[in-house]
C-alpha cells in the first residue's frame, strides 16, 4: 500500500498547478513514513479492502489527507493497489496547496485521480472549482469540467507587473 497511497496524495496537489500558481512543484518524501490514523480499520482479505473510518489522517512529511472513510482496493493478487476512494469530508493539504471534495477516487491503471462533490483546489488565494476535477499523472495534466448547473470556476490573482521588455 505504501507506494500507491504515497502517489495519490501526492498527485491532488499537482493539481494545484491548474490553479495557475506559480510555486514550485512538491517534493515527493517517498522514504518518508505514513501515519495512517482513523476510528477504525476493517480488513476484508475476500474482497481486497482496506477500509479506514472515522476522522481518517494520512500523513507523509508535509503532506495531509483527511477523510470520513479511506477504502483501499488491491489487486486479485493483493500485491498492489488497484483504487483508492476517499469519501465524507475530503480534504488535501500541502503548505499552500488545498483540495477539498465530496470524494476522491484514485485509479492506479489509469493513472489518474478524480475529486468530485463540490470539488475546490486552493493555492494561497487562488481557486479553481467545478464539477469534477480529473488530474492525469503520466502527463501532468489536469481537466476540470463542469456541467449546466456547475460551471467551472477559477479565480486567479496576478502576482505582480510585469515589464513587458524585460520579463520582470
Amino acid at each position: 500500500m505504501r507506494a500507491p497511497v504515497i502517489w495519490f496524495i501526492c498527485s491532488l496537489f499537482l493539481a494545484g498547478v491548474a490553479s495557475a500558481a506559480p510555486e514550485s512543484a512538491p517534493v515527493m518524501e517517498r522514504n518518508a513514513p505514513i501515519y495512517i490514523k482513523s476510528d477504525q480499520l476493517l480488513t476484508d482479505t475476500a474482497h481486497g479492502t482496506a477500509t479506514f473510518s472515522g476522522k481518517v489522517t494520512a500523513r507523509q512529511g508535509d503532506l495531509a489527507l483527511y477523510a470520513d472513510r479511506m477504502v483501499v482496493h488491491y489487486d486479485s493478487t493483493g500485491g498492489s493497489v488497484e483504487r483508492v476512494v476517499c469519501t465524507g469530508t475530503v480534504r488535501i493539504v500541502q503548505k499552500s496547496r488545498t483540495g477539498t471534495a465530496g470524494a476522491a477516487l484514485y485509479d492506479n491503471k489509469q493513472g489518474k485521480i478524480v475529486l468530485t462533490v463540490n470539488p475546490k483546489v486552493f493555492q494561497g488565494e487562488d481557486m479553481v472549482s467545478g464539477s469534477e476535477i480529473t488530474y492525469y499523472l503520466a502527463d501532468q495534466k489536469s481537466v476540470v469540467t463542469g456541467t449546466a448547473t456547475t460551471r467551472v470556476e477559477a479565480v486567479i490573482h496576478p502576482k505582480g507587473k510585469q515589464d513587458a521588455s524585460t520579463g520582470h
